[in-house]
């Protein structure tokens, strides 16, 4: 019988891009709740269903300037995060995997920081500008939705994006969510033949989802399409064993704790902070500022790493 250890490890993606906290606390709490919700019957969606209104509750609580309702806040969203957690490791331990809840895993992380964002910008409303005895007014709303749409979004997609290829490298394609623009699309034109109004909807944003990450990073693009080329013509029957695969892991595995900065939980912890101590502003100006940075070396390191492997082949 499997332990408990040995079943933590299978729920994970990868050791490469597990973040330190996700793999000494969320992961761990996320199996003991996905042990218990699956020894319910409970099916993955049920709990990502769950984690959405956590996570909105949670944005909601963040509006109020009192110690108490923000200390819910921040309960409610680590609740939400364990979740999100569980219904992943559910999935990978019991392959209970479908287009609903792909749908739902994407869609549920979005929706809590819509409400992040929204409940920060409504906070500020009346607040004073610091250093400032101006009021924000509209402009709270106005950087809320600069640094959710103009920063977040990108920063987050690219981030996912980067951990998908490493994924690809280390475990081939059936261990990874590596897809591009093509085979997305024409999955898309097979479910409006079909007249499948769920498909549709889906695999059209996904489509474009995936072609925004292949625009931005055109130097991964040829060396991609270079290495496919000489993995399939080298003899060898696993991609992750291939030389390729070893010179980009070891150029690519550096990179990855970037791409853990820029997904939930330095977010999280600042958006703790910033509310915990009454400056909500902080967290959107950290947004804009330190994790554009971040995203910027990170996507300039990607991409030299890709222009020099591909001048390599």
């Amino acid at each position: 019988m499997a332990t408990f250890k040995d079943l933590l490890q299978a729920s994970f993606k990868s050791n490469d891009t597990e973040e330190w906290l996700d793999v000494h606390f969320t992961r761990p709490i996320g199996l003991v709740f996905a042990l218990f919700w699956n020894r319910l019957g409970v099916h993955p969606n049920a709990i990502t269903i769950l984690s959405i209104f956590l996570g909105v509750g949670a944005g909601w609580m963040f509006h109020y300037t009192d110690l108490r309702h923000n200390i819910l806040g921040v309960v409610l969203l680590m609740f939400a995060n364990f979740c999100d957690s569980t219904d992943g490791q559910m999935a990978r331990l019991t392959g209970k995997k479908t287009l609903i809840g792909r749908m739902l895993d994407g869609f549920s992380g979005d929706l809590w920081f819509f409400a992040i964002y929204a409940a920060i910008a409504w906070r500020l409303m009346p607040e004073n500008i610091p250093f400032t005895t101006v009021k924000w007014g509209i402009w709270s709303w106005v950087l809320c939705a600069v640094a959710g749409f103009l920063f977040h979004s990108p920063q987050s997609s690219l981030a996912d994006y980067y951990r998908q290829i490493h994924l690809f490298f280390l475990n081939g394609k059936s261990g990874s969510e590596l897809d591009n623009y093509e085979q997305q699309r024409a999955i898309f034109e097979q479910h409006r033949k079909d007249g499948n109004i769920l498909g549709q909807l889906f695999f059209y944003n996904y489509a474009n989802y995936c072609r925004s990450q292949e625009k931005r990073t055109p130097c991964f693009q040829a060396f991609f399409q270079k290495g496919v080329r000489e993995f399939r013509s080298s003899g060898v029957q696993e991609f992750g064993s291939s030389d390729i695969s070893h010179d980009f892991l070891k150029e690519s595995r550096p990179l990855m704790p970037y791409t853990n900065i820029l997904t939930f939980n330095t977010r999280a912890i600042v958006v703790y902070a910033s509310c915990l101590i009454g400056q909500p502003w902080i967290y959107p100006v950290f947004e804009i500022t330190v994790m554009q940075a971040l995203y910027v070396y990170m996507h300039n390191r990607h991409e030299a790493l890709c222009r020099d492997l591909s001048k390599q082949l």
